[in-house]
């Protein structure tokens, strides 16, 4: 049995781990490849790259302007980051060296929002986080291969 509250989308990239972990591990690129629209921004009061435990907010917009603020809860460097916020849901990427069929090197690159550990999970359907989080995270992922194979203008 599959959990609702557990999203999960993967992707091929031609990319080492390390690499792709450096754009992830930076706030300030996190709206360079935001595929939902809403992350704005990193604020410049967080730390320029991502730990264990580190503490960073964002600018977020989802029809009104927002900061909210994230702790890093799961760190393993050049492998997986997560970080959560006060809801308690978490975003989460976990890198696995990978070869395509064709025999290219890279990562396979899995996002998932997990929220399985959040109370009032009924307000998460309502506002449609589990029917728009899917195609937002498959355009995440392809805006991090646009953004690591130095295409300047990703898609939207």
């Amino acid at each position: 049995m599959t959990n609702r509250y557990l999203v999960s989308r993967e992707r091929f990239i031609p990319a080492a781990p390390a690499e792709i972990f450096e754009v992830l591990a930076t706030p300030a690129l996190h709206s360079v490849i935001d595929g939902s629209g809403t992350v704005k921004g990193a604020q410049p009061s967080g730390p320029e790259r991502l730990g264990p435990g580190a503490r960073f907010g964002m600018d977020m917009t989802m029809k009104v302007d927002y900061k909210i603020l994230n702790t890093v809860c799961e760190f393993e460097e050049g492998r997986r980051i997560a970080w959560r916020h006060f809801y308690g849901h978490i975003w989460r990427y976990v890198l696995e060296p990978a070869t395509d069929a064709g025999g290219t090197a890279g990562t396979l690159v899995t996002e998932q929002w997990d929220a399985r550990a959040v109370r009032g999970k009924f307000f998460l359907r309502l506002a449609g986080y589990l029917r728009r989080h899917p195609a937002s995270m498959d355009k995440t992922l392809l805006r991090l291969e646009q953004h690591l194979a130095g295409i300047a203008d990703v898609a939207p």
